[in-house]
C-alpha cells in the first residue's frame, strides 16, 4: 500500500493535468454560455499554476488553444495579446539587469556601500538590508539574493572567528595569571606553615579553564546561529520588498501596468514609472525600517550598546570590515565596462522619470506625444537597453598593437627564409560590445513573457466572453462596506494565497476581477488593484513561497518555523503599511476618493 501511495504521489502532475479538465468539464457544459466557457478555462489554468503541474510559461500557453476552439476569440486576437507594450518594458529593464550583474556592478555597489555602514550587528543587518533593497528595484530579486548572502555569511563568519580568538586568548591569559596567583599562595603556605595541606593542583585549574571555554563557545555559537538566522532572512526579505519600489522591480507591477493598460484602454497613462515609484517608494521605505525594527527585535535584541557599539570598535570589528575590504579590492579598479554601463543606467532612469512625471509635461509629452502615447517607458527601455550591443566594452589600441607586431614578426621570419608555424598564427578580433546576444541568453527568463503574455489573454477573454461583468455584479453587494476595509480584506486574501502559489500567477488571476469589482460598485480601480498587486510580492512565511526564500533557506541555518514567525509578522506589517499608503498619499497621488470617467467609459463598452 506504501508503495502505491509513493507511486500515486511522484506521478501526480500527471493526473492533475488529465483529470482536472473532467471535473470542471460540466461547468461549460450546463451552462452553455461565453462566460462559462471563459470560466472553464480561467479554472483550469488557476489549477495548473497553483500546482505547477505543467510549467507555468507552458500552462500560459493556454489561452491560444481553449480560447479559438471555444469560440471565445480568434487565434489571431489571442496571439497578439503575448507580445505587448509591457512586455517590451520588462525585456529592456531586464537587458539592463543582465549587463550590471554581466560586469559586476551590483557588487561594486553593494560593498561600496557596506564599508560605510560598518560592521557593528545592528548596522550591518540595516546596511545588508539597504543594499539589497536597492539592488532588487533594479535587477532580479533572485539575483540580489545570491550575490549578498554570500558576502553576509563571510562577514559574520569572521566575526565569529575572531571572537573565538579573542575568548580563547583571554583564558589563556587568565589561565596564566591564576597560575602565578596560585604559586604566590602555595608559598605562603608553606612557609606559614598553617596548615599541612599540599598546594592546589594545575590540572583542576585545567578542568576548570575548558569548562569554561566550552560555556563560552556554546554561548558563542547559539549567538551567532541568531545572528546567521536574522541576516539570512533580512536579505531574503529586503530583495522582495525592495522589488516592490520599481515598475520594472517585480513581475507582478507589470502585469498591473499591462492589465490597467488592456482592461481601460483610456487611462491617460495613470501607471507609469513616475507615478509607480512616486507611491510605491515611500511604502517600500515604510515597509523596510518596520522589518528591520522586527528582525531586530526577534535575533538581536534592543541592547542598543551591544547592538550598535556606541562608536566603540574592537579587533573583530577590524577583521570583519577587513574581509569587507578585500572582497571590494579582488573587482579590481572601475573598468571603462562598469563606467559604461552605470552612465547608460542613470541615463535611463533619468528618461523614465522625465518621460511624464504628472505634475509638469515630461519631454515625451512635449517631443512625441501631443496627439497620442506615441512614446512609453517601453520605447525607453529599448532604446537605452540597444546601446549595450552597440558600445564598445573597453577603448583601447591593444588590438591594433598586437596586430602590428604580429605582422613585424611576420616579416622578420620571412626575411629569414622561415616560415611561420599554425601555432602562431593570430586572428584579428575586434572589441566586444558591453553585451552580446549568448550572454543574454543564458540569463534572460524568457518564460516571464509568455506568463506576461498568458494574463494578458485571460483578460481580454474574460472581457470579451463577458465573465468580467457578470463577476463583477456578483461582488456588487461588497458596496456595503467601507472601501479601506475591502482593500484591507482583499489584501490578506492576496497575501495568504500568494505564499502558495506564484505571485505571478496570483496578481494574473486576480487583477480582471478586482477590475471589474471595481468598476461595478463605482470604486476607483486602482484603490484596490495597487494594493493587492503589492501584497502579493509579500510572500514571507514559507521558503518555497519565493525564490529568495528558497536561497536563504538552502544555507541550512533556517528552518521553516524560524521564517514562518518571522515571515507571519511581516505579512501583517506589509500589508497595514500598503493600505496606510492608498489611503494617504496614493489617494491624493491618483485622486482615488472619485471613480474616474475612463473607468466608466470602459464598463460601458465592455458589454459583449
Amino acid at each position: 500500500m506504501a508503495s502505491i501511495l509513493r507511486w500515486l504521489w511522484v506521478n501526480r502532475n500527471y493526473f492533475i493535468i488529465f483529470i482536472t479538465p473532467f471535473i470542471i468539464l460540466p461547468l461549460p457544459l450546463v451552462v452553455p454560455a461565453p462566460e462559462a466557457r471563459c470560466g472553464f478555462a480561467i479554472i483550469l489554468m488557476a489549477l495548473y499554476w497553483c500546482t505547477e503541474c505543467m510549467p507555468l510559461a507552458v500552462t500560459a500557453l493556454l489561452p491560444v488553444i481553449l480560447f479559438p476552439m471555444m469560440g471565445i476569440m480568434e487565434s489571431g486576437k489571442v496571439c497578439v495579446e503575448y507580445l505587448k507594450d509591457t512586455n517590451m518594458l520588462f525585456i529592456g529593464g531586464l537587458l539592463v539587469a543582465i549587463a550590471v550583474e554581466h560586469w559586476n556592478l551590483h557588487k561594486r555597489i553593494a560593498l561600496s556601500v557596506l564599508l560605510i555602514v560598518g560592521v557593528r550587528p545592528a548596522l550591518l543587518m540595516l546596511g545588508f538590508m539597504i543594499v539589497t533593497a536597492f539592488l532588487s528595484m533594479w535587477i532580479s530579486n533572485t539575483a540580489t539574493t545570491a550575490m549578498m548572502l554570500p558576502i553576509s555569511q563571510a562577514v559574520l563568519e569572521q566575526l565569529s572567528a575572531t571572537e573565538a580568538d579573542a575568548d580563547e586568548r583571554e583564558l589563556r591569559e587568565g589561565q596564566d595569571n591564576h597560575a602565578f596567583e596560585l604559586a604566590e599562595v602555595n608559598i605562603k603556605q608553606d612557609v606559614d606553615n598553617i596548615t599541612g595541606d599540599k598546594p592546589n593542583n594545575n590540572p583542576d585549574t585545567e578542568a576548570g579553564i575548558n569548562a569554561l571555554s566550552e560555556c563560552r563557545r556554546k554561548e558563542r555559537e547559539a549567538k551567532y546561529l541568531r545572528l546567521f538566522k536574522g541576516m539570512s532572512l533580512s536579505v531574503c526579505y529586503s530583495a522582495s520588498i525592495g522589488g516592490t519600489a520599481t515598475l520594472t522591480g517585480t513581475t507582478p507591477n507589470l502585469i498591473l501596468k499591462g492589465q490597467m493598460d488592456d482592461i481601460f484602454p483610456d487611462n491617460n497613462d495613470v501607471i507609469n514609472f513616475a507615478s509607480w515609484f512616486g507611491f510605491a517608494f515611500p511604502n517600500m521605505v515604510l515597509m523596510l525600517a518596520l522589518s528591520w525594527l522586527w528582525l531586530q527585535f526577534m535575533y538581536l535584541g534592543f541592547n542598543f550598546k551591544k547592538t550598535f557599539g556606541c562608536g566603540s570598535k574592537n579587533e573583530g570589528d577590524k577583521d570583519a570590515y577587513r574581509v569587507m575590504k578585500n572582497e571590494y579590492k579582488k573587482l579590481g579598479t572601475v573598468s571603462f565596462a562598469e563606467g559604461a554601463v552605470l552612465v547608460i543606467f542613470v541615463i535611463l532612469v533619468i528618461l523614465w522619470f522625465t518621460r511624464e512625471p504628472g505634475f509638469m509635461p515630461g519631454w515625451a509629452t512635449e517631443l512625441f506625444n501631443k496627439n497620442g502615447q506615441y512614446v512609453t517607458d517601453g520605447t525607453v527601455a529599448i532604446l537605452m537597453s540597444t546601446l549595450f550591443f552597440v558600445i564598445p566594452s573597453r577603448l583601447d589600441c591593444s588590438c591594433l598593437a598586437s596586430a602590428n607586431d604580429e605582422h613585424e614578426e611576420e616579416a622578420e621570419e620571412i626575411e629569414e627564409g622561415g616560415e611561420k608555424p599554425n601555432d602562431k598564427k593570430k586572428k584579428l578580433k575586434g572589441t566586444p560590445t558591453l553585451l552580446n546576444w549568448k550572454v543574454v541568453h543564458e540569463r534572460m527568463p524568457w518564460n516571464i513573457v509568455l506568463l506576461l503574455g498568458g494574463g494578458f489573454a485571460l483578460a481580454k477573454g474574460s472581457e470579451v466572453s463577458g465573465l468580467s461583468k457578470w463577476l463583477g455584479q456578483s461582488l456588487a453587494p461588497l458596496k456595503s462596506i467601507p472601501p479601506f476595509a475591502i482593500s484591507l480584506i482583499l489584501c490578506f486574501l492576496v497575501g495568504t494565497f500568494t505564499e502558495c502559489s506564484s505571485n505571478t500567477a496570483t496578481t494574473t488571476l486576480f487583477l480582471p476581477i478586482l477590475a471589474s469589482m471595481a468598476t461595478t460598485i463605482g470604486l476607483h480601480p486602482l484603490y484596490v488593484m495597487l494594493p493587492c498587486t503589492i501584497s502579493a510580492s509579500l510572500a514571507f512565511m514559507l521558503p518555497v513561497a519565493t525564490p529568495p526564500n528558497a536561497i536563504a533557506f538552502s544555507y541550512g541555518n533556517l528552518k521553516v518555523l524560524d521564517m514562518a514567525k518571522a515571515g507571519f509578522i511581516l505579512n501583517i506589517i506589509g500589508i497595514l503599511s500598503i493600505n496606510l499608503g492608498i489611503n494617504t498619499w496614493g489617494m491624493a497621488m491618483f485622486n482615488l476618493a472619485t471613480f474616474p470617467s475612463w473607468a466608466n467609459v470602459t464598463n460601458a463598452t465592455s458589454t459583449p
